[in-house]
C-alpha cells in the first residue's frame, strides 16, 4: 500500500521535510542559547547590581581583566576627574532616543587611572553631531561608586575629534597618551560631592527574559509538524490509491457483466425436439392424405 514512498517523488518530499526540520531544530537551539545568555545576564544583574560596593583594592584585578560574572559589581573609587581627557561616545540610544555618553578619566589616589561613564546626553540642536552642552564633572577629591562594565570592541568607523565610536579602552588610552586600566570601566552610580549638572542616569537593566523560550518551542513544534504533515499526506495518498483500486475493480466486474449479456442475446435458440407421433395421429395423417 505504501510502496509509493520509495518513488523519487516521495523521497524528494521526505528530503525536503528533513531539511526543513533540521533548520527548525537549529533555530530552536539558537533561541535556547540566546535565552541562556539572557538568564546569565539577569543573574548578574540580580546578584551584583544592588550589592554593597567593594573598595577598589578588591576590584583592581577586574579593571585589568574583567571576569564576566562580575559585571555590574559596585566599586567605590576615590580620586579626581580629568576633564581635559573627557570624550563623547557616539550613537548611544536610550529608550529609543538617539544620543551620546560621556566618559571621563578618573585618577585614583593610588595613581592609577580608570574610565568612568558618567551618563547619557541627547542629541543637540545647535551643532549637528554633538550635544548642546556637556556637564562638567565635580572638581577636587571625589568619591564615586561605579558599576563594572567590560570594555567594548573597536568599530570599523571613525569619530570626530573629541568623540569615540565605542568605549574601546586601549584606543582611548592611546588618545590620552597616559596609561589606563583597560580591562573594564565604571558606569557611574553615584558620586560625592555631586555635580551641579548631571547627564541622564542609566536605567537599571531589564530582568525580563523575553520570548526566547516560546520562540524555541515554536521552532521545535514546526519541525515535528513537518513530519506529521508528511505522514498525513502519505496516508491520504494510500487511501486514495486504495479507493481508485476498488473503483477499477468494480468497473472491470461491471464490464464483464455487460459484455456477457449481449452475447447471450445473439445466440440462436436451440431447436425443439419433435415429439414422437401417436397411432391416432398417424391414422389421421393417412386419411388426410387419401382425401377423406
Amino acid at each position: 500500500m505504501y510502496r509509493f514512498l520509495f518513488s523519487s517523488k516521495w523521497l524528494g518530499y521526505l528530503l525536503l521535510a528533513a531539511i526543513f526540520a533540521t533548520a527548525c531544530v537549529f533555530l530552536g537551539r539558537w533561541q535556547m542559547d540566546r535565552r541562556a545568555e539572557t538568564l546569565a545576564e539577569i543573574n548578574r544583574v540580580v546578584t551584583n547590581y544592588s550589592a554593597t560596593p567593594i573598595p577598589f583594592a578588591q576590584a583592581r584585578d577586574q579593571f585589568n581583566q574583567m571576569d564576566p560574572a562580575r559585571e555590574w559589581t559596585q566599586v567605590e573609587l576615590k580620586g579626581t576627574y580629568d576633564p581635559a581627557g573627557s570624550r563623547i561616545v557616539r550613537n548611544r540610544p536610550l529608550n529609543g532616543q538617539p544620543g551620546y555618553e560621556v566618559v571621563v578619566p578618573f585618577r585614583l589616589d593610588t595613581g592609577e587611572t580608570v574610565v568612568i561613564d558618567r551618563g547619557w546626553l541627547p542629541i543637540g540642536n545647535k551643532n549637528p553631531g554633538s550635544p548642546d552642552s556637556v556637564p562638567a564633572p565635580p572638581s577636587g577629591e571625589v568619591t564615586a561608586v561605579v558599576r563594572l562594565k567590560p570594555g567594548e570592541p573597536q568599530l570599523q568607523r571613525g569619530a570626530p575629534e573629541g568623540q569615540l565610536a565605542s568605549i574601546d579602552l586601549p584606543a582611548y588610552a592611546a588618545q590620552l597618551g597616559h596609561p589606563l586600566l583597560t580591562g573594564a570601566y565604571g558606569q557611574l552610580a553615584s558620586e560625592t560631592p555631586p555635580a551641579a549638572d548631571m547627564p541622564v542616569a542609566f536605567p537599571k537593566p531589564s530582568t525580563d527574559e523575553g520570548t526566547h523560550l516560546s520562540y524555541s518551542l515554536q521552532w521545535f513544534a514546526f519541525g515535528v509538524l513537518m513530519f506529521v504533515g508528511f505522514g498525513y499526506a502519505a496516508r491520504q495518498q494510500a487511501r486514495n490509491a486504495a479507493i481508485d483500486a476498488e473503483d477499477q475493480e468494480e468497473e472491470l466486474q461491471d464490464g464483464a457483466i455487460h459484455s456477457a449479456v449481449p452475447a447471450a442475446r445473439r445466440r440462436p435458440p436451440a431447436p425443439r425436439k419433435r415429439k414422437k407421433a401417436t397411432a391416432e395421429e398417424e391414422e389421421d395423417a393417412l386419411l388426410d392424405a387419401q382425401g377423406y
